[in-house]
């Protein structure tokens, strides 16, 4: 009897215990840990084994309180793609999007990036749109804006756009896209204005360069012009004397994350890829109207702190769709 007494004392003190004790902790998952969120990531947007994926340590997210900020680079061979997360303190939520702070403009973290200085430019300083494109010359769909832009611009908007060009040549897919960048800011140098001539003759004439040519066609080009040096722009080009210029032209791209050519900032509204005329023009006439109150972009704000594609498109990822000088010499 005494023994039966102990065996059940001893049963009922362990389910006493399990009671108290409560249910077995799960090991919750943590979009802090790399591997969970790498793993993560690969299931949402449908990546094998191929594609390389790496994520970055968690910053506080100066955007969005309470939330890190976990960058993710995947890539496959020349092709990319970088994703930008937001995750809660306990890794417990995984938010992707864009915050905006509605008492700033919607495009400033972009407008805060984009630097205009020494680039080639055309149109009127202090005009209330601006305009930056990122482009290639070695770019078929850059061809295409470029001489959509050259054509309509002076023409539609002859004082209320200032446009500035910035180099971002896509050395993995374009062989001689950096030198000819490089060498346009030779061009820049001696002639500003002989620049826009230059930039016309080299879109218009990406069928007939080569790695090989590409300073036999330019010298070709030069010799004519009375305002180019043709003996100091050889040598320009021979010493490579602007790289450093193209070189920040490109690290700048990569600070705005940008994927692909042709990309526009219209007030530092990002339309990525190829953009035609009637939609373009549509975003500049409302701007133009907009900033007349709101005077928080373009050049007269009155405010001082305001198919060439490298992007890796994913089968799990949402697709976007895609947006006084003379005109050039005919």
């Amino acid at each position: 009897m005494k023994s039966m007494s102990r065996s059940l004392l001893l049963a009922f003190t362990t389910v006493a215990l399990f009671v108290l004790a409560g249910p077995a902790q799960i090991n919750k998952k943590s979009a802090l840990d790399k591997a969970v969120f790498e793993a993560f990531v690969r299931h949402l947007f449908v990546m094998d084994n191929k594609i390389s994926v790496q994520v970055s340590d968690p910053k506080p997210s100066p955007d969005l309180p309470g939330f890190m900020d976990v960058l993710v680079h995947v890539s496959l061979g020349v092709q990319f793609q970088d994703f930008k997360f937001l995750v809660s303190k306990d890794g417990s939520k995984i938010l992707q999007g864009t915050v905006f702070d509605t008492n700033n403009n919607p495009f400033k973290p972009d407008l805060d990036k984009l630097k205009t200085e020494g680039a080639p430019n055309f149109g009127t300083q202090g005009a209330p749109v601006v305009i930056v494109e990122f482009s290639d010359f070695q770019c078929p769909y850059c061809k295409l804006e470029a001489a959509m832009l050259r054509a309509n611009l002076p023409v539609s908007y002859p004082t209320q756009v200032h446009m500035y060009f910035k180099e971002f040549p896509l050395e993995n897919l374009h062989p001689w896209a950096r030198a000819a960048a490089i060498d346009s800011r030779c061009v820049f140098r001696q002639s500003p204005t002989e620049y826009w001539d230059f930039h016309d003759w080299l879109f218009s004439h990406q069928a007939d360069i080569t790695p090989e040519n590409l300073k036999e066609k330019i010298m070709e080009w030069a010799r004519p012009k009375a305002a180019i040096d043709s003996a100091k722009l050889g040598q320009c080009i021979d010493s490579k004397a602007t790289e450093s210029e193209v070189n920040q032209s490109i690290t700048d791209g990569h600070a705005l994350s940008i994927d692909q050519t042709p990309t526009l900032f219209i007030n530092g509204r990002r339309i990525p890829g190829q953009v035609e005329w009637p939609q373009l023009k549509n975003i500049i006439d409302y701007e133009i109207e907009y900033q007349k109150t709101a005077k928080n972009a373009g050049e007269d704000c009155g405010c001082e702190d305001c198919g060439c594609d490298l992007k890796l498109n994913l089968p799990g990822q949402p697709q976007q769709k895609t947006l006084p000088m003379a005109p050039p010499k005919k």
